[in-house]
């Protein structure tokens, strides 16, 4: 009988630090995608808020923290990160496990601005992308939700399947952009 391991998305594959970024899987606990049912948006936000301590976040916005995050997934829908959901959601919200279908991804340093700008096309320079926006993109050729964090961190959310192809990317730029610096 086979053994069945189970492995990160990014097993093998990180961190990795080039030219002063550095980028990591992390393990942001339960991902479950939240969509209130027609009707009981408001009752959802006030079971949400009393199960787990998080409001709505308006579109393109996440709250929360490290360990406990709600996060701006599309209209109508969010996905929380962190503790499994509470079973009070369940009459408010279709509620759909999804810790196993995505690939965290953690960017940060000096310069992860510049890394980004290689691959993604939306404007994530700070004056614009402030800390706890949220955005549903591209990264290259896959579809990504990309979270600012800091100053210069950034969380990249993408499919379990492409975690190979998305850390390949990541690498490529951040290799391009610390030839750049340093010629």
């Amino acid at each position: 009988m086979a053994e069945l391991i189970a492995k990160s998305p990014c097993d093998g594959l990180l961190p990795v630090e080039i030219g002063g970024v550095t980028l990591r899987e992390v393990d942001l606990g339960h991902l479950t995608a939240l969509a209130p049912h027609r009707g009981k948006e408001k009752s959802f936000a006030e079971a949400m808020k009393a199960a787990h301590g998080l409001t709505l976040p308006k579109p393109g916005r996440a709250t929360g923290k490290d360990g406990k995050r709600l996060i701006w997934f599309g209209r109508a829908h969010v996905l929380l990160a962190g503790p499994a959901p509470a079973a009070r959601l369940l009459s408010h919200a279709a509620v759909t496990d999804q810790s196993d279908a995505w690939a965290a991804l953690r960017i940060e340093g000096e310069g992860v601005e510049d890394v980004l700008a290689r691959l993604v096309p939306i404007d994530l320079r700070q004056q614009v992308f402030k800390r706890g926006h949220t955005a549903r993109t591209q990264l290259q050729h896959m579809n990504v939700s990309i979270t600012r964090l800091g100053d210069d961190a950034f969380m990249i959310l993408g499919f379990r399947s492409m975690a190979t192809t998305l850390v390949h990317e990541l690498e490529t730029a951040m290799s391009g952009v610390a030839a750049r610096r340093a010629g």
